[in-house]
């Protein structure tokens, strides 16, 4: 099926913009939308009936559990009149916080960022208003409404995107159709990007690239076909039927051009995505400034210090202190277990370097036998990454019970002590050790600026099964982009890889 019909445009509709080619069809006009378009139509409105129903139960809960059986007094307005009423204006809060816009949904913490907002801000509003003309009703209700609702929000909104994300996976219908642009190392570094993560919803299927590359013509690029040159942009998204034309670096896409290609588009139903050359640089720390009628790009400075840092310190050690006192039982038993199954200490003790190039010993159930360091040169050969670690799925250094440990992630819970002595955060970069860091360039060396994590992108992103490469980027990119709403979002994923064991040995 293709994206959308063109039809011919009469010549009394609007002009051509000023500069295009008038030779060239137009392809705005009428247009159907996409599987991809439908699907996602579909999903806002399910959501919106979701969050209403789930509203309404957390609201008549809030009422059972305030008043129960008993009268609630006497309110300025009845209760039958003030539910629908704080239902209609919570979905209001939703819309106006950007809750429903396509461009969030599934993608990063932003979503679960925005409901929260919507609900502290419509609760901050009512008392406010509440106080000024003194309308009377039960601060027990709102807060437990508020605070049910909430929740009930978050968590349909997390279901809600796993289904999303295997719909994504599994179902093209639900994948925008790109068309990507640029010159050819640009390109291919963004087809690897939107490859990686299928669950983002974004499934190339052509390629346009510059007019001397196509000399003699390439029929495909890293198994997509090429389109296009630069001079057909449009008419390439209609023959492979792309309703997004992703724009990635070259020197040839001037703004004149990207300009006029805006235009062409329009009133097509295809979208245009431009993806800068500012690589790893998360989207709050983007800003667009118009300075003499052009909108430049500011890209702020990561913040290492300040009120945020020392509210993710005394939340650090917090939760760090209640999961020890809650999971001592399950320490004993695993103790216990590495004990009895070979010779040798519980713990294992290894020095990394921590936050300023600082060293510390991080603490772990001990899961190789007494003599692994000794064994290493033997199995130096049969490492099974790249870079400076070594992996290997099968080490035979590994004991019976640490293999068990290590599937479950269940080894590094000793590390919650260095989380509580300050030498760790729950969410950082990986601990690297002494001989890591002495080979480290300037670059690489930077994720030494914060703590680090017993767990972070790197961890939820597939662990072992993840290049040097891959995790040093994506260390480098929470070293630059961290905020506390990603740092809620990786523990949660954290669990799931925990349970999933993928990447894992």
């Amino acid at each position: 099926m293709q994206p959308f019909e063109v039809h011919e445009v009469p010549e009394t509709s609007s002009p051509a913009p000023s500069g295009a080619n008038p030779s060239r069809p137009d392809v705005r006009s009428y247009w159907r939308p996409t599987d991809a378009s439908r699907a996602r139509i579909a999903y806002v409105r399910a959501l919106i009936v979701l969050d209403a129903g789930l509203l309404s139960l957390g609201v008549l809960g809030a009422y059972v559990l305030r008043f129960g059986g008993d009268s609630p007094g006497a309110p300025d307005v009845p209760y039958t009149v003030v539910a629908p009423v704080l239902l209609l204006a919570w979905l209001i809060s939703l819309k106006i916080q950007g809750s429903y816009d396509e461009e969030i949904l599934g993608y990063g913490a932003d979503e679960y960022r925005r409901v929260i907002n919507a609900s502290l801000r419509l609760a901050i509003s009512i008392a406010v208003v509440a106080f000024v003309v003194d309308f009377r009703i039960s601060r027990g209700f709102l807060a437990l409404a508020f605070a049910t609702g909430t929740l009930a929000l978050l968590t349909s909104r997390f279901a809600a995107r796993i289904r999303l994300h295997r719909a994504r996976s599994r179902h093209t219908g639900w994948s925008r159709k790109v068309l990507v642009v640029g010159d050819t190392h640009h390109v291919l570094a963004l087809v690897q990007t939107l490859h990686q993560d299928r669950r983002a919803g974004y499934r190339v299927v052509g390629i346009c690239l510059p007019d001397a590359l196509l000399a003699p013509a390439p029929q495909t690029l890293g198994n997509i076909p090429v389109a296009g040159s630069f001079r057909r942009i449009p008419e390439a998204a209609m023959a492979v039927g792309a309703d997004t034309v992703a724009v990635t670096a070259s020197g040839e896409l001037t703004a004149t051009r990207l300009r006029r290609l805006g235009w062409q588009l329009e009133g097509s139903g295809i979208e245009l995505l431009l993806a800068p050359a500012l690589t790893d640089v998360a989207g709050p720390l983007i800003h667009a400034r118009p300075v003499a009628g052009m909108p430049l790009i500011y890209a702020e400075a990561p913040e290492f210090r300040g009120v945020r840092k020392l509210v993710k310190g005394l939340v650090d050690r917090s939760v760090s202190l209640v999961a020890l006192a809650l999971l001592l039982p399950l320490l004993v038993v695993i103790a216990v277990a590495i004990k009895l199954d070979s010779r040798g200490p519980v713990l294992f003790r290894q020095v990394r370097v921590g936050q300023g190039g600082k060293e510390f010993g991080v603490f772990r159930f001990r899961t190789m036998v007494v003599n692994a360091d000794a064994l290493l040169a033997e199995l130096a050969a049969r490492n099974e990454t790249d870079g400076l670690m070594f992996k290997m799925r099968d080490d035979p250094r590994v004991t019976r019970i640490g293999r068990l440990l290590r599937k479950w992630s269940l080894d590094e819970l000793p590390q919650l002590v260095n989380v509580l002595l300050g030498q760790m955060s729950l969410v950082g970069p990986r601990p690297p050790l002494p001989s890591e860091v002495a080979r480290y360039d300037g670059d690489v060396a930077r994720h030494l600026l914060v703590k680090p994590g017993m767990t972070g992108l790197w961890q939820v992103s597939g662990r072992s099964d993840l290049s040097w490469e891959d995790g040093i980027r994506l260390d480098l990119y929470y070293v630059e982009n961290w905020s506390l709403a990603a740092d809620l979002t990786i523990l949660w994923k954290t669990f799931g890889m925990a349970i999933s064991s993928r990447g894992a040995y």
